[in-house]
């Protein structure tokens, strides 16, 4: 049996997230009912915080024909289709989120290939979830645009594996995890850092390939242990930009 919220705040909270995904179930196995796409769209705006999103893409294009951003809505979906994207890998993975919904329904309608691969921002990836993302660069279509929530961590994350992928050195990889992007490794976040750059040391001190380290030298449980972040960056992190 599942333990008990111990606080009133704790228990609130549960309770508040039970009502939502029950709402949710109602609207979301059809979209093209009444009411139910802008249900959705609300569920995108506010709990979502796609309202953040509205100008602020966080896009960029860090190889030939490969871009990184933040969630693209349903209207930026449209506009990337027309400009040509063929697939969007969408690193948060399938979820019961309406974003998650309009935006299958949105490539749908652009002809674009959806790809849910999902990543994690506060934890390594492990090796099923490299090789997942590995085999999607090998085989997607291009141009190709990958997303998270905030194109921050998860983005970063996903665009530093492409450049490992891709045969470039691990360092040019690691600037794909920087500020410019929002990116806070002195955070929790910061355990995506310490995986790209634990592979460049040992790159640069044995000319290991990422593939080769990541079966024989990586171990992600010791890697998370070892990670020490900052009180005051998963403050900004977690409660005032609240990244995923």
């Amino acid at each position: 049996m599942p333990k008990r919220p111990r606080t009133l705040l704790a228990r609130l909270k549960t309770a508040f997230r039970e009502r939502q995904e029950q709402w949710r179930d109602v609207w979301i196995a059809d979209l093209d009912k009444p009411g139910n796409r802008q249900r959705a769209h609300w569920d995108m705006m506010i709990f979502d915080h796609g309202f953040l999103r509205l100008t602020w893409r966080n896009i960029d294009e860090f190889a030939p024909g490969v871009w990184r951003s933040n969630q693209p809505s349903p209207t930026q979906i449209a506009a990337l289709g027309r400009s040509g994207i063929r697939t969007i890998v969408n690193l948060r993975g399938a979820s019961s989120w309406g974003t998650y919904h309009l935006e299958r329904v949105a490539c749908e309608e652009a002809g674009i290939r959806l790809i849910d691969s999902r990543l994690y921002s506060r934890m390594p990836p492990s090796v099923e979830e490299v090789e997942s993302l590995f085999a999607v660069f090998e085989a997607a279509e291009k141009p190709l645009l990958m997303h998270c929530k905030s194109g921050a961590d998860r983005a970063g994350l996903g665009a530093a594996l492409y450049m490992l992928w891709a045969g470039r050195p691990p360092e040019e990889a690691a600037r794909q995890l920087s500020l410019r992007y929002l990116h806070i490794r002195h955070a929790k976040t910061g355990v995506l850092d310490r995986f790209i750059d634990t592979y460049a040391r040992a790159h640069r001190e044995t000319g290991i390939a990422f593939t080769e380290w990541l079966r024989t030298d990586y171990d992600k449980e010791a890697m998370m242990a070892e990670h020490d972040s900052s009180g005051l960056a998963n403050l900004v992190v977690d409660r005032i930009l609240r990244r995923e």
